[in-house]
């Protein structure tokens, strides 16, 4: 999403990741995605892609936040909430997790602390968007695709506004679509 909204053009290349061409490989041996290829420059981090390509357009000024609160949100969801996300996601591989307590935990650690932040304003660090809403939105989204029907019972309506806002939003919509998988 901030590829686009920094108007930066790509070529994407959609992969298996059960079957990784050897080309991502040579280029990021730690074989993860999403990975960036600008000339000799190689970005396999997502955070490092979104500040990337703010430093080359922010026409919004996605990236004049407080870096310290951003920062506190961006380790809460990147640590804990990311495996508590791949429990609810994958609970055939966590079968001594019981589904409800990492949805509670889930809640508690990420959930709710974003809605009670979403009550009083429109954007994560205030009535702004910034890169840290864009960065976090993926994983919410993922969570809520879970079990929609469990998500859309939950007492979390501005979070639930947030989401469909980005959701609904010209800019998720202009990227999100199947591609593809490539190959060499």
């Amino acid at each position: 999403m901030t590829l686009k909204y920094a108007g930066i053009m790509v070529e994407h290349r959609e992969i298996e990741l059960r079957n990784k061409p050897q080309s991502m490989l040579r280029a990021s041996p730690i074989g993860t995605v999403p990975v960036l290829i600008a000339g000799n420059l190689i970005l396999n981090q997502s955070l490092e892609i979104i500040r990337w390509a703010l430093q080359k357009s922010d026409p919004e000024n996605w990236g004049e936040i407080d870096e310290d609160a951003a920062q506190i949100w961006i380790e809460k969801n990147d640590g804990p909430f990311k495996i508590l996300l791949d429990q609810y996601k994958y609970p055939n591989r966590h079968l001594h997790m019981n589904q409800e307590n990492v949805l509670d935990a889930a809640i508690t650690l990420m959930l709710k602390p974003m809605d009670d932040v979403l009550e009083s304003s429109q954007y994560l660090l205030g009535h702004k968007q910034s890169w840290l809403d864009v960065a976090i939105f993926p994983f919410i989204r993922q969570f809520s695709m879970v079990n929609s029907e469990r998500f859309d019972q939950l007492p979390l309506p501005a979070l639930k506004n947030w989401l469909a806002q980005y959701l609904q939003s010209e800019l998720f919509n202009a990227i999100m679509f199947k591609h593809p998988t490539w190959t060499e």
